[in-house]
């Protein structure tokens, strides 16, 4: 809802010199022409930063107690890149399973968060190691460049998504159910934080005292993600500059929760603005072209409702999914035990078009999904599924050039 690799098949050997000149002038020509796009976590750097880079990535992978044997290191000094990809098959792209996948171990962490006047309160979360494996799955490609050729980028990125999943984990405001939003007003006026009260005291309060709150799917992603990349910055990693850095991006409009995200988002919404088109988002950008069942926790996706009858109700125009790790998809309100699995948020849209708009009261009119229906509903809109080819996530702060915020008048 929103406001509106594999090892190579060996060969048997040939009776001629000629026919083995043959065959690898074959195999050579073929690997030329079918060499597959880089996948994974990828290094585009200087060659002088290769060593650093390789030594710093082997003690940063054994730290996190990922074993060798689970990815694959590709150096290609062609491009000048180091890529590195999981050691599972070129056409297996799903990140849902690594915390089923025997040998990962994938686990969880314990992170203490913060509460308003009073005591933090321990979290269960994702992994560290289980964002890092997943980054590296087939699907995608994230690239570190420029100034992003530090291991410490990565490090950075999978802190912050483990960040805003932990504040992701027990939510239970409320659904407006088409009334109005409400919020405390002692430190929001309708959706805009206070000024004369801290944003990270506001944004506290709305995670401490959540009862107050009635807010649509939109805005709690919106929430979500700027209480997670705020108080990475501020408190998790201590570092005053970058903290800067994101307060004055997220308060140039005056409105921290407006803007978030690229206008390019809702590209596909009849009502789309057009001067949206290309606005960057204040904390997070577009990453195109990955493929269905590849989430990295922390991402957020878009689940369409592509049915005409029932996409303009408002509130069920499409789920606002922030991925969590461990097949885990967001429960702002607490209706399913703080999470929902991925088969069970496409079914939940998939649903709506049958008039199913509360499980309990509309069970009656529930269509069963079998396993070919959820591999189906996974796809692209384009191709018959529920599910935007593209991942919204955060920008590497203070690691990537930032796009300019227009400010209009």
């Amino acid at each position: 809802m929103h406001h509106h690799l594999n090892s190579p098949t060996p060969f048997r050997p040939l009776a001629s010199k000629l026919g083995a000149a043959c065959l690898a002038l074959a195999l050579a020509f073929m690997s030329c022409n079918t060499k597959a796009a880089p996948q994974g976590i990828q290094f585009a750097c200087e060659p002088g930063m290769h060593p650093a880079i390789l030594a710093g990535m082997t003690r940063f992978l054994r730290e996190l107690a990922i074993p060798d044997r689970l990815y694959r290191v590709t150096p290609d000094a062609a491009t000048g890149t180091i890529t590195y990809t999981l050691a599972t098959p070129e056409g297996d792209h799903s990140t849902l399973d690594l915390h089923e996948r025997p040998g990962y171990d994938v686990g969880e962490e314990t992170l203490s968060l913060p509460q308003l006047n009073r005591p933090a309160i321990q979290v269960r979360t994702v992994s560290r190691k289980e964002i890092a494996l997943a980054l590296m799955q087939h699907g995608r490609l994230t690239v570190f460049t420029g100034a992003a050729c530090d291991v410490q980028a990565l490090k950075d990125q999978i802190g912050l998504r483990q960040t805003i999943v932990a504040w992701t984990e027990h939510l239970h405001w409320v659904w407006p159910d088409g009334g109005a939003a409400r919020w405390n007003q002692r430190y929001w006026r309708d959706g805009t934080p206070s000024r004369n009260k801290p944003l990270h005291l506001a944004l506290l309060d709305a995670f401490t005292n959540q009862r107050q709150y009635a807010i649509g799917c939109y805005t709690a992603a919106k929430l979500v993600l700027l209480q997670g990349v705020t108080d990475y910055y501020r408190r998790v990693r201590a570092t005053d500059h970058l903290s800067a850095m994101v307060m004055q991006r997220i308060w140039l409009d005056g409105d921290p929760l407006v803007n978030i995200e690229p206008g390019d988002m809702w590209f596909f919404e009849e009502d789309f603005d057009p001067r949206e088109q290309g606005r960057p988002g204040k904390l997070m950008k577009i990453q195109y072209n990955v493929a269905p069942r590849n989430f990295v926790p922390g991402d957020w996706a878009y689940i369409v409702n592509t049915d005409a009858n029932t996409h303009h109700k408002t509130g069920y125009e499409g789920s606002n999914a922030l991925y969590l790790g461990r097949n885990r998809f967001d429960d702002f309100y607490d209706d399913h035990d703080h999470a929902y699995s991925y088969e069970e948020k496409l079914n939940e849209v998939y649903q709506w078009r049958h008039g199913v708009f509360s499980r309990s009261r509309d069970a009656a009119k529930i269509q069963p999904l079998g396993p070919q229906d959820f591999q189906r509903l996974g796809l692209r809109p384009a191709q018959g599924g529920l599910v935007k080819g593209y991942r919204v996530v955060p920008y590497l702060f203070g690691y990537e050039p930032l796009p300019v915020i227009p400010v209009r008048d």
